[in-house]
């Protein structure tokens, strides 16, 4: 079984800062591809950010030049620092992985959500 966790969310004023972070743990052989997706209320979920193994990073426009993906590979975690944070980045924040297993099966991972809440 794999899981991704993710934490670091909470309450920060507007032009604040966040970081989260997502922790895969499992029977893991590699991880393809990680990612941020966000959902706000009566919105539907989002991609904001990709960091595919070796590949190039990706962003939505709308957190392009204020938020930051990176991964540790050693570590099978990937975070998302934002920067310059706006009252409409307030969402559920959801970190997704694409996995192969020890077991040589690819499977799509989500974490189970953090809330980030920008407001004064």
């Amino acid at each position: 079984q794999v899981q991704l966790v993710e934490s670091g969310g909470g309450l920060v004023q507007p032009g604040g800062s966040l970081t989260l972070s997502c922790a895969a743990s499992g029977s893991i052989l590699s991880i393809a591809l990680m990612a941020w997706y966000r959902q706000a209320p009566g919105r539907e979920r989002e991609l904001v950010a990709t960091m595919p193994s070796g590949g190039r990073t990706t962003y939505a426009d709308s957190v392009k030049g204020r938020f930051t993906i990176s991964r540790d590979n050693s570590k099978n975690t990937v975070y998302l620092q934002m920067n310059s944070l706006k009252p409409e980045d307030t969402a559920v924040y959801y970190c997704n992985g694409g996995i192969t297993t020890r077991e040589f099966r690819y499977l799509e991972v989500w974490g189970q959500g953090t809330l980030v809440t920008v407001s004064s």
